[in-house]
């Protein structure tokens, strides 16, 4: 699956984005700062989201539409989604911002007249918010553009994955990603059960990552090692500024961290290789080998007295003692002589 110029695939590099969400107040300019900071901070995208409080609720009061059990308890729908939203006469800019950064920029939309917006700046992908992945009307029409689609899973039955894929697939569209997601913010670390990741992959046969909310950098690091090639994280330039996901989301130092400890997790990972490295080589001059550790005179018998496994490594290798001990030395032999079996007297 290729996203602009960047080829996410299973033996790659791990596609880090930066999730700009709502971590803008309502400020041009701190949207536009924080595009460059992720950038500095080594991510590979800056995400945005596409909607407003009409495209995604109702101005309503009534029990059903006022938010209970999370951070934004107490608040309506609709006057988050006023809060949080990205307004849509940004994104050109903020998407011309992003190329200058030489950042990807993609977006998620919530609805089709979001993605016939998105359309018009030409996004090289989609993304479907975890809350969206039982919207399949919506997650045919993102698929039928054709471009790559990312789908969260944060709050999906393998039968919600299922019908997003066949969803995707009936557009003839095989350029899906699934991410694995615990939506909750933040998310509670035992929750994040990074094993699914290796096992969406082998199941539905799509790359895996992982979009994540809880704190810190350890479950995206973790998620490297188990295979994740798409790493998403809420990036903020400073938490200090608040905003409705300001406190599960990461700022520049740490994000530039979390890239830093997942490169270095990639070059950990390597590959499946049983042959050595020239430094490995060297290594086994610390091996054990077969050496004379007591002077041998000539007619004397091999014993584990005066021959012995020990370091370094330049000497006979050890699965030869057994077949020397108790042979005759053709030969006087120094204290400290690496083992040959030349040393033998034949038929002794």
């Amino acid at each position: 699956m290729k996203i602009d110029n960047f080829e996410i695939n299973q033996s790659g590099k791990v596609f880090i984005i930066a999730e700009l969400s709502a971590n803008h107040n309502q400020k041009i300019d701190v949207a536009i700062e924080t595009i460059k900071a992720a950038k500095r901070a080594g991510a590979d995208c800056i995400k945005l989201q596409t909607y407003t409080a009409d495209t995604l609720t109702i101005n309503s009061n009534k029990e059903d539409f006022i938010i209970k059990g999370t951070i934004w308890s107490g608040k309506n729908y609709y006057s988050l989604y006023q809060e949080a939203h990205t307004p849509w006469e940004w994104h050109k800019q903020l998407f011309e911002v992003a190329k200058q950064e030489d950042l990807i920029c993609f977006s998620s939309p919530f609805d089709k007249s979001a993605v016939d917006f998105l359309e018009n700046l030409s996004v090289p992908a989609y993304k479907i918010a975890s809350f969206e992945i039982t919207d399949i009307p919506l997650i045919e029409y993102i698929a039928s553009k054709g471009k790559p689609v990312i789908i969260s899973t944060g709050i999906a039955t393998i039968h919600d994955i299922e019908l997003a894929l066949d969803a995707c697939k009936r557009m003839n569209n095989y350029q899906i990603a699934l991410l694995k997601c615990t939506s909750s913010y933040p998310a509670p670390i035992e929750e994040a059960n990074l094993s699914m990741i290796k096992d969406m992959s082998n199941r539905f046969g799509v790359i895996t990552g992982l979009s994540d909310h809880t704190l810190g950098a350890t479950v995206p690091i973790a998620a490297t090692a188990l295979g994740a090639k798409i790493i998403e994280k809420h990036f903020i330039l400073d938490r200090s500024i608040g905003g409705p996901d300001s406190s599960f989301s990461m700022n520049e130092p740490e994000f530039t961290d979390m890239v830093k400890a997942i490169r270095e997790t990639e070059k950990a990972i390597g590959k499946i290789d049983y042959h050595l490295t020239d430094k490995q080589l060297k290594g086994r001059d610390f091996s054990r080998s077969l050496y004379v550790i007591e002077t041998v005179t000539e007619g004397e018998l091999f014993s584990e007295n005066n021959v012995r496994s020990i370091r370094p490594g330049f000497g006979l290798h050890p699965k030869h003692l057994h077949q020397i001990i108790g042979k005759k030395s053709n030969q006087n032999i120094e204290k400290g002589t690496r083992f040959t079996l030349d040393f033998i007297k034949q038929g002794s």
